[in-house]
């Protein structure tokens, strides 16, 4: 078993008659992603003149020992709390880092204790062999293929754009197909359009930027009346989400304004503004924006003002309807009258 005792022996000074150091909890197993930090922690109880070290056990390489580190790896820190408590840092999670590290006490014989770092990895989509855009006859079969990486391993399926369903060769219409291949037999024009390759393996992906979704990009409402504006932003570390008016000037919280932010799923978030009640000022654009360490984005949202129908408008309206209705139970009548114009009396 690897130890550090011939590498101290020099250097320390044990103190046979000071309580034996123990281990006081395991060290707990932990799983980080691929660029997150990963911390394993070693809690040892009566250290006294001992030393504590870390060591990566499938290369014999020691990492820490007390305070230092001696690896030339700089990603890897160490902090220790009232001398019991010893967490190694590991910066910038790589697949390679995957696997066991021990906790060792330079004690006669060496104590230790072990940990595995376990690292997982967002899918990635291979350009190659998933298929490109393709141009086919009619009635000919087709197969789209979809590769992609991960740890675990990524579990694919096919969906068409817009929610439209995809007609398997038994005829049956689905919204979704499970598996790397997706074959279209006999093919149809109505088949055409774009067909996604989606990957996951319930790791989301280490950073994304920030990214808005606007479903209504223009809302009209009565003034004097609410409203409600709404956006989907989409980021990871996760994002510092507001509304700001067209200059740039940040919406105000509280009055008339209230805003909300909702999770919809690990990384996307619903924004938002309800306005209530409207005045002329209220009308214009408003910007949803999302903003964390990678970047901002955002959408816009154009607010106009409609029109106010008046009690006597609506009541024209009706006499115009009822008019209109008499004309088409009576359309002999009706006839009658536009014959009449045209007759010449002499």
């Amino acid at each position: 078993m690897l130890n550090f005792n011939d590498f101290l022996h020099k250097n320390t000074q044990i103190n046979e008659s000071s309580a034996d150091p123990k281990f006081t909890f395991p060290i707990a197993n932990v799983t980080a992603s691929v660029g997150r930090d990963a911390f394993l922690t070693c809690v040892v109880q009566d250290l006294g003149s001992y030393k504590v070290a870390w060591l990566r056990v499938d290369t014999q390489t020691i990492l820490t020992i007390q305070n230092h580190v001696i690896t030339k790896n700089q990603r890897i820190g160490i902090t220790n709390s009232e001398h019991k408590t010893w967490t190694m840092r590991i910066k910038d999670i790589k697949e390679s880092d995957k696997g066991w590290y021990m906790c060792q006490i330079n004690t006669d014989p060496m104590k230790s204790q072990m940990g595995y770092l376990d690292v997982v990895v967002p899918p990635d989509i291979l350009d190659y062999p998933t298929s490109t855009d393709m141009v086919v006859r009619e009635g000919s079969n087709v197969t789209l293929k979809c590769a992609a990486t991960g740890s675990p391993e990524p579990t694919i399926i096919w969906r068409r754009e817009n929610g439209v369903t995809i007609e398997l060769a038994n005829g049956t219409e689905v919204l979704h197909v499970e598996g790397t291949n997706l074959i279209l037999p006999r093919v149809k024009r109505q088949h055409m359009g774009a067909y996604l390759c989606i990957a996951s393996n319930g790791v989301p992906p280490s950073v994304i930027p920030p990214m808005i979704t606007v479903q209504n990009q223009l809302i009209g409402a009565v003034e004097g009346k609410g409203v409600i504006l709404e956006c989907q932003s989409e980021a990871f570390p996760k994002a510092i989400n507001y509304w700001t008016r067209e200059r740039g000037e940040i919406v105000p919280p509280g009055g008339k304004f209230v805003s909300n932010v909702t999770e919809i799923g690990e990384y996307r978030s619903s924004m938002k503004l309800h306005i209530n009640p409207l005045t002329m000022s209220e009308f214009g654009a408003y910007r949803c924006v999302a903003k964390n360490s990678l970047g901002d984005t955002d959408g816009t949202i154009k607010l106009y003002r409609k029109k106010r129908i008046k009690s006597s408008e609506l009541y024209h309206q009706s006499k115009v309807t009822s008019s209109e209705s008499e004309e088409n139970e009576n359309p002999g009548k009706r006839k009658e009258k536009k014959n009449l114009k045209h007759f010449n009396f002499k």
